[in-house]
């Protein structure tokens, strides 16, 4: 009997222990010193796998990533033992646990003036224009593509370019003939997911199949938004009807999946960019991210380094975790960082309170609609989970048959109007909160729903608690067009300042991001909740997400008709003709409160894509001055070499401060310094023989003075310096905490250059 207790108690423990040794791995990027492969190997593939079986007790299968281009080094499954052991190597670099990143969730063409038959560019048309971005193609990492789109329709495109070297990969739902002549290429990476997720072996499976069809959405919706094809009467269930059609709409699509039901994995995102590079894509467009960290612990940023150096433009989302300050992701100089603002379309619909006070806010609801008939409004005192509509918080007695307000935060908008349907309600009026402000997002709800601002929400709740018998009734507008002011900078785009490199200044511009139409996945309803068995071809969307594809688009059509450029003088170009006044001719506005927005919010300003054509004038960045950015950053020679990939790079060249980068913006952080001074280099892509003067504007308690005041380019590509000084005046009271803004512009009666600066005396 005791004997029997003990080989039980043994077996216990040694499946406990077996149990705790399994669930111990993790993934681990691995950093080798790619120069020291031994001749004995014939790839860096044999190498990186002999270095693991070398661990005692690791599989063969533990090798789950070897990149080739984006990183030098493999992505492996490892415990922590064996992680430090091969810390220990000579020949390894660095060993780091693989992040976890999450997605940053047509009239926009018309919006940005890409529908305007004249002109775009000196010379050219909109109908060669397009001809040109044939040979472009877009990269798109997200969650994979639905093939069956009509955006992605191939109909009167030219063959693939000759240098395309992608593939679209076969899955049980999936064949590869579903790609075309529009979508070129469609790959998935999992390998990071499935370790996490618990893949193969003893593990439950995880539920999603190894395969580039999106289930979620959101990689249809962003891919689309790049370069989606021409498609008549597309809408949501009615609302924003019309053409759709995407920023670059002739330009090749290649998805890559690399995000699944729990996010995106570093690994699988390093292993997509790394595809990517080889496959020949031109253009990057990544809206995901995850906080800020240095560059060397950045996948996205690792990864852009290496695209850039290629000849690749990187357009990333700046985040959603807006209005909050130092909010921002992908921050990297070489990265362009894409912020959100609105377009000048709206979906108006109306609380019609007992008082008949009519209180306006929007919505994307399509159903029957609760009739005209007044029910009982309810707001609860007492539980802030039940404000909330958190799931399971309502009280189905007090709800049935009634119109439910609930504050906007912590769960998602749709799924607050779900619980208040589940428990009886027939109504939802979404009601800001301080944190988001004034902004107003459109959702496709399950029932009836408006969302409404702070201001208009106080103004319902308190009618709520005051009335002894408060009623509501929603009424539903559909679209409107023609919309003042706009755009407005979104309450949830994250804002500066750059916490990574405070020098440089961030995001870079914003583009359309507030209720976005685009193609979308038939595999889920609009709302994404399980519940929603609605099916629908286009969705509208808002975030950061929506933004980032606009500009990789945009990036394209400039690609196509300026081949030579690299991608700073693009990013340059979409920059200094950025502008910074809306529809009302007044400078741009923050939703979060209604104030005037700043380039901590709004960067350089709004992408202006018919003036980005013709620049006149561009910020252009070498590699080497890139390392020596990097170099000026306290990072070790290790680390440098991390984001390089270059076994021979030294820091010999570096600058004294990163704000030296030839930036086309300014970050002037003062610190205990009274004066900051910066030389910058502008490159003539306009006519030969252009004069341009200088103007500046900036805080009076700031002195800017710059030499030279003209700059003569007497030939195209002729490149000119000039050196700007600022002084923070004695006597003005110490603003320690308080941050300023200005602008510096070069002009002639053609061009006006303008990069934004801003004053900071600390970090925040």
């Amino acid at each position: 009997m005791v004997s029997m207790a003990s080989s039980t108690f043994f077996l216990s423990f040694f499946f406990l222990v077996f149990c705790l040794t399994v669930t111990a791995k993790k993934t681990y990027i691995v950093h080798m010193k790619y120069q020291d492969k031994p001749l004995s190997f014939e790839t860096h593939h044999d190498w990186y796998s002999s270095s693991l079986q070398s661990l005692s007790a690791t599989p063969a299968d533990s090798l789950l990533y070897s990149y080739t281009t984006s990183f030098n080094g493999f992505a492996a499954s490892l415990d922590p033992e064996q992680a430090e052991s091969l810390r220990k190597l000579e020949s390894v670099l660095g060993v780091y646990e693989d992040t976890v990143y999450t997605l940053h969730t047509t009239r926009s063409p018309q919006f940005l003036g890409l529908e305007a038959e004249f002109g775009l560019w000196a010379g050219h048309n909109t109908q060669q224009l397009e001809q040109a971005s044939r040979d472009v193609i877009i990269g798109v990492l997200d969650t994979g593509v639905w093939p069956e789109s009509k955006s992605f329709d191939d109909s009167d495109m030219p063959r693939i370019p000759s240098k395309w070297r992608g593939e679209c990969e076969s899955a049980p739902d999936f064949s590869p003939k579903l790609c075309n002549k529009k979508l070129i290429g469609a790959r998935s990476f999992s390998k990071g997911y499935h370790m996490a997720s618990g893949g193969g072996g003893i593990y439950k499976k995880p539920r999603e199949f190894e395969s580039p069809r999106d289930k979620d959405g959101h990689g249809t919706h962003t891919a689309s938004t790049a370069a989606g094809s021409h498609v008549a009467n597309a809408s949501l269930l009615g609302y924003a009807s019309g053409t759709a059609r995407g920023m670059a709409n002739q330009a090749r699509v290649a998805t890559y999946k690399v995000c699944w039901e729990t996010g995106c994995f570093g690994s699988d995102i390093l292993a997509g960019m790394d595809r990517a590079i080889q496959d020949g894509v031109d253009v990057l467009s990544i809206s995901l991210g995850g906080g800020s960290a240095p560059y060397y612990r950045d996948t996205i940023a690792i990864g852009a380094f290496t695209a850039i150096e290629k000849g690749i433009f990187v357009s990333c989302s700046a985040g959603n975790s807006g209005p909050t300050k130092a909010t921002l992701a992908n921050v990297a100089p070489w990265i362009m960082t894409v912020g959100a603002g609105t377009l000048d379309r709206d979906f108006p619909a109306y609380a019609v309170l007992g008082n008949k006070i009519r209180y306006n806010g929007v919505s994307l609801y399509s159903g029957q609609g609760m009739g005209k008939k007044a029910v009982g409004l309810l707001y609860s005192k007492d539980s802030r989970s039940s404000n909330l509509c958190l799931p399971g918080s309502l009280d189905p007695a007090l709800v049935r048959g009634k119109v439910v307000i609930c504050d906007r935060g912590t769960n998602a908008r749709v799924e607050k109007g779900e619980v208040v349907r589940n428990a009886g309600g027939v109504g939802m009026i979404l009601a800001n909160t301080p944190v988001s402000g004034e902004e107003l997002v459109a959702d496709s709800h399950l029932l009836p729903a408006v969302a409404v601002g702070r201001k208009v929400g106080d103004l319902i709740r308190e009618y709520a608690r005051s009335d002894p018998n408060p009623t509501a009734v929603l009424v539903f507008g559909g679209t409107i067009l023609n919309v003042h002011p706009s755009p407005v900078v979104a309450a949830f785009s994250s804002r500066g300042p750059n916490m990574v490199t405070p020098q440089i200044l961030k995001p870079d511009v914003i583009g359309p991001g507030v209720n976005i139409l685009a193609a979308w996945s038939e595999a889920i309803g609009p709302t994404g909740l399980a519940k929603d068995t609605r099916k629908t071809k286009f969705n509208i969307m808002s975030g950061t997400s929506m933004s980032c594809p606009h500009i990789s688009g945009l990036a394209a059509l400039i690609k196509a008709a300026r081949p030579e450029w690299s991608p700073s003088a693009i990013k340059s170009a979409l920059m200094t003709t950025a502008y910074t006044q809306d529809n009302t001719n007044s400078s741009l506005r923050d939703a979060a409160d209604g104030s005037l927005s700043n380039p901590w919010a709004h960067g350089a300003g709004h992408v202006d894509p018919q003036k980005a054509l013709s620049p006149g004038l561009v910020y252009d960045i070498s590699t080497e001055e890139y390392i020596a950015f990097l170099c000026s950053l306290g990072y070790t020679i290790d680390h440098v070499k991390t984001i390089v990939k270059r076994p021979n790079v030294t820091c010999s060249t570096k600058f004294k401060d990163p704000g030296q980068l030839n930036y086309p913006s300014f970050s002037v952080l003062f610190g205990d310094k009274r004066v900051v001074r910066y030389t910058r280099e502008l490159t003539n892509v306009g006519p030969a023989r252009s004069i341009y003067k200088v103007t500046v504007n900036g805080p009076s308690s700031i002195g800017i003075s710059i030499r030279p005041k003209t700059l003569i380019f007497r030939n195209v590509g002729e490149k000119k310096r000039y050196t700007v000084t600022f002084v923070a005046k004695r006597g003005t009271t110490s603003p320690m905490a308080r941050s300023e803004f200005g602008s510096i512009v070069w002009g002639n009666a053609q061009n006006q250059v303008r990069s934004p600066v801003s004053f900071s005396w600390t970090l925040l």
